[in-house]
């Protein structure tokens, strides 16, 4: 078999499975739709399957995955493209009600080798007075996968915190400081940074000179407001975009400081390579930014990445 049947087979299996449910699998849906669950959250309850079939439909209420190698797919007709989506897990609640970041995703993943396919996932609570986040989807473990969803909010959207995290084909939205995290080494490709007010869009929380990066990779990153690629969490901060096409929203400095009395720059690589567009480097980049001469490779990020799907990267 030639490797480019090979990869046509790849998808032509996702595709079917994401239209219909696989066989074995579990599944959720509003009544009429013969699926025996009516949430997420309930499903996760039945391990008699580590997988999950969404069928068509808007779902409120959180949810967490705390089972390792559990699949996920929401009912497309395009499981390539995120914009083919008819599944939505939606929720509004604030970390300020919920007690922390993690508590107030709408669904959260705390165990390993999980992989989500074709979900809209959001956390509706918007830009608050008090500026509280609210994240979508919040990430703490092992190695996970996310194909073509999307994953939207406005303040601390997506919660890459710990573990080796794949991002192909998703659009990711937010405003303020909305793909974040400590401990997470994650590579976002072919998908599309959307931004929806002022703010930033990386805010890396890596404190110590372990091996972990930031990587958006061959992506699109557009919106409205005045948006930075990132500031620093934490002084070891590393991020890096390469190979995309940067908006007009983003300015000539590109990154900014954390804030004037703690700017967190002493050790942070806030890299860019080989990008287009009206916000790529240009003369006024901030000084703690870097010109990379290579890119960044995806093995350097993710080490393997035996567990990704074929075709994604």
């Amino acid at each position: 078999m030639t490797p480019i049947v090979f990869v046509l087979l790849q998808f032509l299996v996702l595709a079917l499975a994401a239209s219909s449910p696989p066989s074995g699998s579990i599944t959720i849906g509003a009544s009429g739709t013969g699926a025996k669950y009516t949430s997420l959250a309930a499903a996760l309850k039945d391990t008699s399957s580590n997988v999950y079939f969404i069928y068509s439909g808007s779902y409120t209420g959180q949810a967490v995955i705390s089972r390792a190698n559990v699949v996920v797919y929401g009912q497309s007709n395009s499981s390539a493209s995120y914009s083919s989506n008819t599944v939505t897990l939606t929720d509004n609640i604030p970390a300020s009600s919920a007690g922390s970041n993690a508590g107030s995703a709408t669904l959260r993943v705390t165990a390993t080798g999980v992989k989500l396919y074709n979900l809209n996932i959001r956390n509706t609570y918007g830009k608050p007075v008090d500026q509280s986040q609210a994240v979508a989807l919040s990430v703490d473990a092992g190695t996970f996968a996310c194909y073509a969803c999307q994953i939207r909010g406005t303040q601390d959207t997506l919660l890459a915190n710990v573990g080796t995290q794949f991002y192909g084909k998703c659009l990711i939205e937010g405003s303020v400081d909305f793909i974040f995290g400590m401990q997470a080494s994650i590579w976002i490709t072919g998908s599309t940074i959307n931004t929806i007010g002022s703010g930033y869009i990386t805010a890396s929380g890596r404190s110590s000179a372990d091996a972990n990066y930031y990587v958006i990779d061959q992506s699109t990153i557009q919106g409205s407001g005045t948006v930075y690629l990132g500031r620093p969490w934490r002084n070891y901060a590393r991020v890096v975009f390469q190979k995309s096409s940067i908006g007009s929203n983003v300015p000539a400095a590109g990154w900014s400081q954390w804030s004037s009395s703690s700017p967190n720059t002493d050790h942070i690589l806030f890299g860019e390579f080989n990008n287009t567009g009206a916000g790529a480097w240009k003369s006024g980049r901030a000084s703690f930014a870097t010109q990379l001469s290579s890119a960044i490779s995806i093995t350097t990020v993710l080490s393997s990445t035996s567990w990704i799907d074929s075709g994604w990267f």
